[in-house]
């Protein structure tokens, strides 16, 4: 009896000390609750909001081809015109079509669940790096648009988005190669994925030695191969002039960003050759003065690669020189790399959103604003993503948002970016300012 007494003191114990941490620490349940609420909300919208067709039909004809034989991407069309996305959205699209046979509604229920797997990978991530207060993460929860693009309009963006954010995952556990294979996968559903690749790869610089760094990138190269493969083999100018062309020329009236800018200036080969100068340099400076401030700036981490590839060569140093990096370190290097892209991005159109909305929170709480202004911005972004169709007013104001936003980055404290092995947090503290 004694013993069974002691069993059941330890036993409420426990679930004391457990409701204690729930208390002290409510990001858990909150999340849980957040994902079980916004469940019921996608729920809803599928079963009572109207659905509209907008890129699905041609969706499913480009599929309808690539399953019927045809390997020549110039000849993969639909009603929006020809297929203009790497081979790996032809496999997630073919597969959907198998499971719905491509009906609309079975595909907002997977769409659904891709929803709600996006969102639980990106609390994961705002769980892992805790810059964000508990009640803040509701945000991610509160656009009208992201909820729209993906169980109304079944973009591919939505796959894209959600594998970049497991790749993110993988990286932050350290898990690089993986990481790669992953985001490569993103890359090949849709390219804009591919504004994370400057920040990117300056991580892997600063995490790995230049071995690693190859061995990674050619990880990433052979998934782009493999999957492409079956058109490389057969017409490969068509795949790779349509599937990854760069010089795209969006249509003026349906972009959100650049409204206020004159159709003939916004077509323009200048101006597209102005923003691409503005992201460069926007990029390099944010290397050099925030994102390696505690190396010494971005040519002092080159430098120092350059130096271990030396001894590496000379055999005098031959072991692999890896750090482990900071996950807020990681996370704000990948968010303000890619938000920087959006900023300079020539067009943006509505399905764009989901590129970067699920950063905002972050980076709005990196930043050293009060947080009623915080609350602000990102309603004044969300309202200018629901502006249909967008006008010189709605364009011009997020511009502005984005700038304020990215000028808070801007004057924010830099994280330390390498995880300490010592378990002196005074000395942690002291390095970290």
């Amino acid at each position: 009896m004694a013993a069974k007494a002691a069993a059941i003191r330890k036993t409420s114990h426990r679930s004391e000390n457990f409701i204690q941490k729930l208390v002290k620490n409510p990001k858990i349940p909150f999340a849980i609750a957040l994902l079980i609420a916004d469940s019921i909300l996608v729920a809803l919208i599928i079963a009572y909001v109207p659905y509209t067709k907008i890129d699905w039909d041609a969706y499913m004809s480009q599929v309808t081809g690539f399953l019927e034989g045809e390997r020549d991407y110039s000849n993969l069309k639909g009603d929006t015109g020809p297929l203009v996305y790497p081979a790996g959205f032809l496999y997630i699209y073919s597969a959907i079509q198998y499971v719905t046979g491509g009906q609309v509604y079975p595909a907002q229920i997977l769409f659904g669940f891709l929803y709600i797997l996006d969102l639980a990978i990106v609390v994961f991530i705002y769980l892992k790096t805790d810059v964000v207060p508990w009640w803040a993460l509701s945000l991610l929860s509160l656009s009208k648009r992201v909820h729209s693009i993906f169980v109304l309009r079944l973009f591919n963006d939505c796959f894209a988005t959600t594998l970049l954010h497991a790749a993110l995952v993988s990286i932050i556990c350290q898990k690089w190669h993986l990481g790669l294979v992953i985001f490569s996968g993103a890359v090949s559903i849709k390219m804009n994925v591919l504004l994370y690749a400057p920040p990117l790869l300056l991580l892997m610089v600063k995490a790995m030695d230049i071995v690693g760094v190859i061995s990674a990138l050619a990880g990433a190269a052979l998934v782009q191969i493999l999957i492409g493969l079956p058109f490389i083999l057969l017409h490969p100018a068509s795949y790779l002039s349509n599937a990854f062309n760069l010089g795209r020329v969006f249509i003026h009236f349906w972009s959100v960003n650049f409204k206020f800018v004159p159709e003939d200036i916004f077509v323009s080969k200048a101006f597209a050759l102005s923003l691409l100068v503005a992201h460069l340099s926007l990029l390099l400076v944010f290397a050099h003065y925030r994102w390696c401030r505690h190396e010494g700036g971005l040519f002092a981490v080159v430098r120092s690669k350059i130096i271990q590839l030396k001894l590496r060569v000379s055999q005098r140093n031959p072991s692999s020189t890896k750090k482990v990096l900071q996950a807020d370190h990681i996370v704000t290097t990948m968010f303000v790399g890619n938000f920087i892209g959006i900023i300079c991005a020539r067009s943006l159109h509505y399905q764009f959103y989901s590129w970067y909305f699920y950063c905002l929170p972050y980076l709005l709480w990196k930043i050293p604003f009060p947080t009623l202004l915080r609350l602000f911005l990102f309603a004044a972004v969300e309202f200018c993503w629901n502006v249909f169709p967008s006008n010189t007013y709605s364009s011009l104001v997020l511009l502005c948002v984005h700038l304020i936003i990215l000028g808070g980055l801007w004057i924010s404290s830099p994280e330390y970016p390498y995880v300490e092995k010592t378990t002196d947090k005074s000395t942690s503290k002291k390095k970290a300012r």
